[in-house]
């Protein structure tokens, strides 16, 4: 029996040993203490300026000085950022971050999903894993905030924003449920790819237009619930839908098609709604209708085909140039399920390569983003007041060869950059003898 229980004592070390080098302990950094100051640093604001050989100073979470003639306080962290470039953490702008681990079946790793057509009254942040695999990734590639939405087959729910060093979904908030997620019907027939028809039963404009209506009445109900001051019965449902109607929150509708678009458009008109439209592909059809009536955009995804024969094969990579020339706010994101989000800085560059200006391409992914989602008062940009969410790289961000980031801070906080890919890089080097 002793050796049996020495043989499991060295088991229960050596295991111990093994995951003290795991992720899962990557520990959330501690509160900032003192004052930081970054050195000798190209500092890209985020709002389009650029400061050369420049500093920025934080303490407390906050953004205390930036400029090129800071005098570095006595005591303070110092780090000599010369030759890099020093940018702000960048922000996902729709995610599915800690809700979906997985793109199979396995359905224990994935609460993104609800079966049923109006589910306002869920709330996306409490089902937030922080202990994602994914976050590590991301914060590796510079992403320091991501805005989490549920999705469905019509109203989804509530979305947050969340900041990515956290031990729980009460710590990541950053901003508790700024928008309700409304997935816009398709009225036309399903394409089951570029040029190519899948049989669909029924009529969809015929059945997308009476979802439409369904939504209508749901918030013509809501509206007149709201507007009683008391409930003999409280509707989650209406009671979700609040902010809505007193501008706290936006609507966000998932649409890519000119119809859909201009169906949200109506919609927003209709109860007053803030409205933001989310994919978009078909947006520079109706350019002039969205900057008339200041409705941003979130592009999904570049780098997919366009959606008709007559697109040019590139219209997606020219969408944001095209964009903001016409004088709509967009933001970039990258959806694609299998790069999971940290490939969006890269689409913002392809955008560059496509004739959008490198700096107007950084607030696409930064300043622009927090517009989009109500946080642009905190945070989006390197600015005395705001947030320190800061990222150093070794290179231009936008560039895969250039996003090497040596340091991270989401309000202060000097976070972990390491990640599971990291270590098995670190793994088999060791392995193989590779210096």
């Amino acid at each position: 029996m002793q050796n049996k229980y020495s043989t499991y004592i060295f088991i229960s070390l050596a295991l111990l040993s093994t995951i003290t080098k795991a992720q899962e302990t990557i520990y959330p950094a501690t509160v900032q203490k003192g004052v930081t100051i970054i050195t000798h640093a190209t500092i890209h604001i985020g709002n389009g300026t650029v400061l050369n050989d420049a500093s920025v100073l934080f303490e407390n979470g906050k953004i205390k000085q930036v400029g090129n003639t800071i005098s570095i306080p006595s005591g303070a962290t110092t780090i000599d950022a010369s030759g890099k470039q020093v940018y702000p953490g960048l922000i996902l702008p729709v995610s599915s971050l800690g809700l979906k681990e997985i793109n199979s079946g396995v359905r224990g790793s994935n609460d993104f999903l609800e079966i049923g057509d109006n589910n306002a009254s869920i709330r996306s942040i409490v089902s937030y894993n922080t202990d994602s695999k994914v976050i590590n990734a991301l914060r590796a590639n510079g992403v320091l905030l991501a805005h989490v939405a549920p999705m469905g087959d019509l109203i989804e729910g509530s979305s947050s924003v969340v900041q990515l060093d956290a031990w729980n979904y009460e710590d990541a908030a950053y901003k508790l449920d700024n928008g309700m997620f409304l997935n816009m019907p398709s009225l036309m027939v399903r394409r089951g790819g570029r040029g190519y028809m899948r049989p669909q039963s029924g009529d969809p404009v015929k059945e997308g237009l009476a979802k439409i209506e369904n939504v209508k009445k749901f918030f013509i109900d809501a509206k007149a619930y709201l507007q009683e001051k008391n409930h003999s019965v409280n509707n989650l449902k209406f009671e979700a839908v609040r902010g809505l109607f007193d501008g706290k929150q936006k609507l966000f509708i998932r649409a890519n098609e000119v119809k859909q678009m201009l169906l949200a458009i109506d919609l927003g008109k209709t109860f007053g709604f803030k409205i933001v439209l989310v994919g978009a592909v078909e947006s520079l059809q109706i350019a002039s209708i969205l900057a008339e009536n200041n409705i941003p955009v979130i592009l999904d995804n570049q780098h997919a085909l366009p959606t008709t024969e007559d697109d040019d094969i590139d219209q997606l990579y020219k969408l944001p140039a095209q964009l903001k020339q016409a004088g709509v706010l967009f933001a970039i994101n990258d959806a694609n399920e299998q790069s999971k989000q940290r490939n969006m800085s890269f689409n913002a560059g392809t955008a560059v390569a496509y004739g959008l200006e490198k700096e107007e391409a950084l607030s696409a992914i930064t300043l622009n983003t927090a517009k989009i989602l109500g946080i642009d008062a905190i945070t989006g940009s390197i600015e005395v007041g705001k947030d320190a969410n800061i990222i150093i790289s070794e290179g231009d961000i936008l560039d895969m060869r250039g996003n090497q980031l040596s340091k991270a801070f989401i309000q202060g906080r000097d976070i972990s950059l390491d990640n599971k890919q990291k270590q098995l890089y670190e793994r088999y080097k060791y392995k193989y003898k590779i210096k």
